[in-house]
Protein backbone atom coordinates (compact mmCIF):
# COMPACT_ATOMS: atom_id res chain seq x y z
CA UNK A 1 0.00 0.00 0.00
CA UNK A 2 1.41 3.37 -1.02
CA UNK A 3 1.59 5.83 1.86
CA UNK A 4 -0.11 9.17 1.21
CA UNK A 5 2.30 12.12 1.13
CA UNK A 6 2.28 14.29 4.24
CA UNK A 7 0.63 17.65 3.69
CA UNK A 8 3.02 20.59 4.23
CA UNK A 9 5.79 18.17 5.13
CA UNK A 10 8.58 20.72 4.53
CA UNK A 11 6.89 23.33 6.72
CA UNK A 12 6.24 20.82 9.50
CA UNK A 13 9.81 19.59 9.40
CA UNK A 14 11.08 23.18 9.54
CA UNK A 15 8.92 23.83 12.61
CA UNK A 16 10.45 20.85 14.43
CA UNK A 17 13.95 22.08 13.61
CA UNK A 18 13.09 25.63 14.70
CA UNK A 19 11.63 24.35 17.97
CA UNK A 20 14.87 22.60 18.81
CA UNK A 21 16.84 25.72 17.87
CA UNK A 22 14.54 27.84 20.05
CA UNK A 23 15.08 25.46 22.97
CA UNK A 24 18.86 25.39 22.44
CA UNK A 25 18.89 29.22 22.48
CA UNK A 26 17.13 29.08 25.88
CA UNK A 27 14.13 31.06 24.63
CA UNK A 28 11.75 28.58 26.26
CA UNK A 29 11.52 26.29 29.28
CA UNK A 30 10.31 22.70 28.90
CA UNK A 31 7.39 22.71 26.42
CA UNK A 32 6.51 26.39 26.74
CA UNK A 33 6.37 28.61 23.67
CA UNK A 34 5.02 27.77 20.22
CA UNK A 35 5.79 28.19 16.54
CA UNK A 36 3.70 28.30 13.39
CA UNK A 37 4.06 28.76 9.64
CA UNK A 38 1.43 29.96 7.18
CA UNK A 39 1.05 28.34 3.76
CA UNK A 40 -1.85 29.89 1.87
CA UNK A 41 -4.98 29.37 3.96
CA UNK A 42 -3.33 26.65 6.07
CA UNK A 43 -1.40 27.10 9.30
CA UNK A 44 1.06 24.51 10.58
CA UNK A 45 1.48 24.91 14.35
CA UNK A 46 3.21 23.09 17.18
CA UNK A 47 1.12 20.60 19.16
CA UNK A 48 0.28 21.09 22.82
CA UNK A 49 2.67 19.71 25.41
CA UNK A 50 5.02 17.67 23.21
CA UNK A 51 8.73 17.83 24.17
CA UNK A 52 10.69 19.62 21.47
CA UNK A 53 13.48 17.04 21.43
CA UNK A 54 11.06 14.28 20.40
CA UNK A 55 8.67 16.28 18.19
CA UNK A 56 8.22 14.83 14.68
CA UNK A 57 6.76 16.44 11.53
CA UNK A 58 3.63 14.32 11.84
CA UNK A 59 3.02 15.76 15.33
CA UNK A 60 2.67 19.30 13.94
CA UNK A 61 -0.98 20.30 13.58
CA UNK A 62 -2.65 21.73 10.47
CA UNK A 63 -5.34 24.38 10.83
CA UNK A 64 -7.67 26.07 8.36
CA UNK A 65 -6.93 29.79 8.76
CA UNK A 66 -10.42 30.86 7.71
CA UNK A 67 -12.36 28.60 10.08
CA UNK A 68 -9.80 27.79 12.78
CA UNK A 69 -10.68 24.10 12.41
CA UNK A 70 -8.17 21.26 12.45
CA UNK A 71 -7.94 19.57 9.06
CA UNK A 72 -6.43 16.34 10.39
CA UNK A 73 -7.30 14.13 13.32
CA UNK A 74 -4.14 14.23 15.38
CA UNK A 75 -2.61 15.88 18.41
CA UNK A 76 -4.20 18.91 20.01
CA UNK A 77 -2.74 22.18 18.69
CA UNK A 78 -0.96 24.69 20.91
CA UNK A 79 -3.13 26.47 23.45
CA UNK A 80 -2.03 29.73 21.79
CA UNK A 81 -3.71 28.84 18.50
CA UNK A 82 -6.09 31.84 18.84
CA UNK A 83 -3.06 34.14 19.08
CA UNK A 84 -1.47 32.74 15.92
CA UNK A 85 -4.69 32.94 13.94
CA UNK A 86 -5.35 36.52 15.09
CA UNK A 87 -1.85 37.60 14.06
CA UNK A 88 -2.07 35.97 10.63
CA UNK A 89 -5.47 37.55 10.02
CA UNK A 90 -4.18 41.04 10.85
CA UNK A 91 -0.64 41.00 9.40
CA UNK A 92 1.26 39.69 6.39
CA UNK A 93 3.33 37.35 8.58
CA UNK A 94 4.51 34.09 7.08
CA UNK A 95 5.67 32.66 10.42
CA UNK A 96 5.26 33.32 14.15
CA UNK A 97 7.54 32.51 17.10
CA UNK A 98 6.20 32.88 20.64
CA UNK A 99 8.64 32.45 23.53
CA UNK A 100 8.93 32.76 27.29
CA UNK A 101 12.54 33.93 27.17
CA UNK A 102 14.13 35.15 30.39
CA UNK A 103 14.83 38.83 29.78
CA UNK A 104 11.80 39.47 27.58
CA UNK A 105 9.57 38.03 30.28
CA UNK A 106 11.42 39.90 33.02
CA UNK A 107 11.17 43.26 31.24
CA UNK A 108 7.48 42.69 30.51
CA UNK A 109 6.90 43.01 34.26
CA UNK A 110 8.95 46.21 34.63
CA UNK A 111 8.28 48.55 31.70
CA UNK A 112 5.49 49.59 29.36
CA UNK A 113 7.80 49.79 26.33
CA UNK A 114 11.23 48.55 25.31
CA UNK A 115 12.89 51.70 23.94
CA UNK A 116 15.42 51.92 21.12
CA UNK A 117 18.38 50.86 23.22
CA UNK A 118 20.27 49.70 20.10
CA UNK A 119 19.90 50.44 16.40
CA UNK A 120 19.12 46.79 15.57
CA UNK A 121 15.65 47.34 17.01
CA UNK A 122 14.88 48.88 13.60
CA UNK A 123 14.45 45.34 12.25
CA UNK A 124 11.52 44.98 14.64
CA UNK A 125 9.97 48.27 13.52
CA UNK A 126 11.12 50.45 16.42
CA UNK A 127 10.40 50.54 20.18
CA UNK A 128 8.53 47.44 21.32
CA UNK A 129 5.16 47.70 23.01
CA UNK A 130 4.37 45.80 26.21
CA UNK A 131 0.74 44.73 25.94
CA UNK A 132 -1.54 44.26 28.99
CA UNK A 133 -1.68 40.89 30.68
CA UNK A 134 -4.33 38.41 29.60
CA UNK A 135 -4.75 34.71 30.37
CA UNK A 136 -2.83 32.37 28.08
CA UNK A 137 -4.87 30.88 25.26
CA UNK A 138 -7.59 33.51 25.57
CA UNK A 139 -9.19 35.58 22.85
CA UNK A 140 -8.19 38.66 24.86
CA UNK A 141 -4.51 37.70 24.66
CA UNK A 142 -4.85 36.97 20.95
CA UNK A 143 -6.42 40.37 20.23
CA UNK A 144 -3.90 42.22 22.42
CA UNK A 145 -0.89 40.56 20.79
CA UNK A 146 -2.18 41.22 17.29
CA UNK A 147 -2.76 44.87 18.20
CA UNK A 148 0.77 45.14 19.61
CA UNK A 149 2.19 43.94 16.29
CA UNK A 150 0.60 46.76 14.30
CA UNK A 151 3.55 48.25 12.32
CA UNK A 152 5.95 46.11 14.40
CA UNK A 153 7.58 42.69 14.03
CA UNK A 154 7.84 42.01 17.73
CA UNK A 155 5.82 42.53 20.89
CA UNK A 156 6.15 41.87 24.61
CA UNK A 157 3.23 40.41 26.57
CA UNK A 158 3.10 41.52 30.21
CA UNK A 159 3.98 38.78 32.71
CA UNK A 160 4.14 36.28 29.85
CA UNK A 161 6.79 36.54 27.12
CA UNK A 162 7.33 37.70 23.56
CA UNK A 163 6.04 37.15 20.03
CA UNK A 164 7.89 37.85 16.80
CA UNK A 165 6.84 37.54 13.18
CA UNK A 166 8.60 37.31 9.85
CA UNK A 167 8.05 36.55 6.18
CA UNK A 168 9.42 33.08 6.90
CA UNK A 169 10.35 30.94 9.88
CA UNK A 170 14.06 31.73 9.77
CA UNK A 171 13.38 35.46 10.02
CA UNK A 172 10.78 35.08 12.78
CA UNK A 173 13.18 33.00 14.88
CA UNK A 174 16.08 35.38 14.24
CA UNK A 175 13.88 38.21 15.46
CA UNK A 176 12.95 36.28 18.61
CA UNK A 177 16.65 35.92 19.39
CA UNK A 178 17.22 39.60 18.62
CA UNK A 179 14.35 40.72 20.84
CA UNK A 180 15.65 38.68 23.76
CA UNK A 181 19.13 40.21 23.27
CA UNK A 182 17.70 43.73 23.19
CA UNK A 183 15.77 43.05 26.41
CA UNK A 184 18.95 41.75 28.03
CA UNK A 185 20.93 44.84 26.96
CA UNK A 186 18.26 47.21 28.28
CA UNK A 187 17.93 45.31 31.57
CA UNK A 188 21.68 45.49 32.20
CA UNK A 189 21.90 49.13 31.09
CA UNK A 190 19.05 50.18 33.36
CA UNK A 191 20.59 48.34 36.28
CA UNK A 192 23.65 50.56 35.87
CA UNK A 193 21.83 53.86 35.56
CA UNK A 194 19.73 55.76 33.02
CA UNK A 195 20.49 54.36 29.56
CA UNK A 196 20.56 56.59 26.51
CA UNK A 197 18.19 55.62 23.70
CA UNK A 198 17.99 56.40 20.00
CA UNK A 199 15.35 58.70 18.56
CA UNK A 200 12.79 57.87 15.87
CA UNK A 201 14.73 59.76 13.19
CA UNK A 202 17.81 57.58 13.70
CA UNK A 203 15.74 54.37 13.72
CA UNK A 204 14.23 55.52 10.42
CA UNK A 205 17.70 55.98 8.92
CA UNK A 206 18.78 52.55 10.12
CA UNK A 207 15.64 50.93 8.70
CA UNK A 208 16.29 52.54 5.32
CA UNK A 209 19.89 51.31 5.37
CA UNK A 210 18.76 47.81 6.32
CA UNK A 211 16.24 47.72 3.48
CA UNK A 212 18.83 48.95 0.99
CA UNK A 213 21.38 46.37 2.14
CA UNK A 214 18.81 43.58 1.92
CA UNK A 215 17.87 44.62 -1.61
CA UNK A 216 21.50 44.68 -2.71
CA UNK A 217 22.15 41.30 -1.08
CA UNK A 218 19.20 39.69 -2.84
CA UNK A 219 20.24 41.16 -6.17
CA UNK A 220 23.81 39.87 -5.84
CA UNK A 221 22.60 36.43 -4.80
CA UNK A 222 20.29 36.34 -7.81
CA UNK A 223 23.15 37.40 -10.11
CA UNK A 224 25.40 34.69 -8.67
CA UNK A 225 22.68 32.07 -9.12
CA UNK A 226 22.21 33.09 -12.76
CA UNK A 227 25.94 32.91 -13.44
CA UNK A 228 26.12 29.54 -11.74
CA UNK A 229 23.37 28.11 -13.93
Amino acid sequence: MVKSPMQLEAERRAICEACRAMHAAELVVNTSGNISVRAGNLVAITPNGIPYESMQPGDVCLIDLDTGNEIENGLRPSSELPLHLAVYRSTDAGAIVHTHSLYATTLSTLVDELPAIHYQIADLGGPIRVMPYATFGSDALAASTAAGLADRRGVLMKNHGSTTIGPDLKRALTRAILLEWLCHVFYLARAGGSPSVLDAEEIGRVAANQARNAEQRERRLADRARKGS
